[in-house]
């Protein structure tokens, strides 16, 4: 396997790993759509399924994931950094 995260939709600002990431690892992506590829450095270890950031966020930063608004950012995030219930919020509730 080329990747260690797939982003479901070109619109998302968030990846999921597909496998366990460790920190500093630089990691390859794949877009579903579209087919198009990404590189970045994690900055924290991201286990299998969570969240990876796909760009910088600021703190209230909506959290786009298959092309949907799930969440928004309660501090800021940089990209390469694990996005999880530690840095957002749900827009459910």
């Amino acid at each position: 396997m080329n990747h260690k995260f797939l982003v479901h939709h070109e619109k998302d600002n968030v990846g999921v790993a597909v496998a366990d990431i460790k920190k500093g690892e630089k990691v390859k992506g794949y877009y579903l759509e579209g087919g198009k590829w990404i590189e970045l450095e994690a900055l924290d270890d991201i286990p299998l399924g969570h969240k990876i950031a796909l760009q910088d966020l600021s703190e209230k930063d909506l959290i786009i994931k298959y092309g949907e608004v799930i969440g928004e950012a309660v501090k800021e995030i940089k990209k390469g950094e694990h996005v999880h219930i530690h840095n957002i919020k749900s827009r459910r509730w």
